[in-house]
């Protein structure tokens, strides 16, 4: 059986990526819209409506306008910013707790996680569901990522030859502590508060690391490390695209870049027992974006969850 697909917005970094996914596949046959009425809204909710699913990788504006215009019943993932913690969206983050495929298979409108917040979010709700992070405890974040995760124009900027000196070392931003994934990190972990959160800029093209401290004298339960694997391995065993690694590797270091190329996310339980140190390591463009929109496709449209992901 073959599925049509629609990519609204398909020469950006997420569309070019999810494209790239699909391409490879018998079972999928993806629309094309000519160029010259791409900006069409009423072409667009013509694809939109002959497809089976459609995925949005547009601007948060554009995405609300389209998502609105397009049929009700129509099959919708969108990848921007615009929907993640608005009534009548379900988040696509399958491993978030127990129902939530169902959630997004039987939804017609699913907005797909942000990078770092899939990171965050991944690393804190097994631990607020056990009850051991109690809701109201500060937390604190950094995520360093690759620069595709900016887009075309800071991919250019870092790739040109005669490019800016400073590109070469890591680059904190978002120092207003005003981060746009701040929101949904908020509402899926289900914590009082956002984190103080670091996003970083590496000079690399693809790969995330989410790094979460905690004091365990701050924990609502007196748990040790062994005790905090033990939560993780649970919560996400049997899961395909997330794996509780063991130990952290054997010389010390959890570097970004990694798992680039990968649709799967690594935690790594580090620390000691006074102070669990929480680590996420994934593709930003994989489980962070287009390979997460992938697997909500597939969930949607009742196929393999990590069919062309694995």
């Amino acid at each position: 059986m073959s599925y049509k697909v629609f990519i609204d917005g398909q020469n950006g970094t997420t569309g070019l990526k999810i494209r790239e996914y699909l391409a490879k596949r018998d079972d999928i046959e993806i629309m094309d819209i000519d160029e010259d009425l791409r900006k069409d809204l009423a072409e667009k909710v013509r694809k939109i409506s002959d497809a089976d699913v459609s995925i949005l990788c547009l601007p948060d504006q554009a995405s609300r306008e389209t998502a609105e215009a397009a049929p009700k019943e129509a099959k919708i993932i969108d990848t921007s910013t615009a929907h993640r913690v608005s009534d009548g969206w379900v988040y696509g983050l399958p491993e978030l707790c127990a129902g939530q495929r169902d959630l997004i298979r039987n939804s017609c409108r699913v907005a797909n996680p942000g990078c770092h917040a899939t990171g965050f979010i991944v690393l804190i709700r097994p631990l607020v569901d056990a009850g051991i992070l109690p809701m109201d405890y500060p937390l604190s974040a950094f995520s360093i990522t690759g620069y595709s995760g900016g887009g075309k124009k800071m991919i250019a900027n870092h790739e040109k030859d005669e490019r800016d000196e400073f590109l070469g070392s890591p680059g904190q931003y978002a120092l207003g502590q005003q981060h746009k994934h701040l929101p949904e990190m908020v509402k899926m972990t289900g914590i009082d508060e956002p984190p103080v959160f670091s996003p970083i800029v590496g000079d690399f093209y693809a790969g995330m690391e989410v790094t979460v401290p905690l004091h365990s004298r701050a924990l609502a339960k007196n748990v040790t490390l062994a005790d905090i694997k033990e939560v993780f391995a649970e919560f996400y065993k049997g899961e395909k695209m997330i794996e509780v690694m063991d130990a952290v590797p054997e010389d010390g270091f959890i570097h970004g870049d990694m798992m680039a190329g990968s649709n799967k996310a690594q935690i790594f339980i580090a620390g000691n027992d006074d102070r669990p140190l929480l680590v996420s390591r994934f593709d930003n463009l994989g489980k962070g974006a287009s390979g997460a929109a992938v697997q909500n496709m597939n969930i949607m449209l009742g196929i393999e969850e990590t069919k062309g992901l694995l």
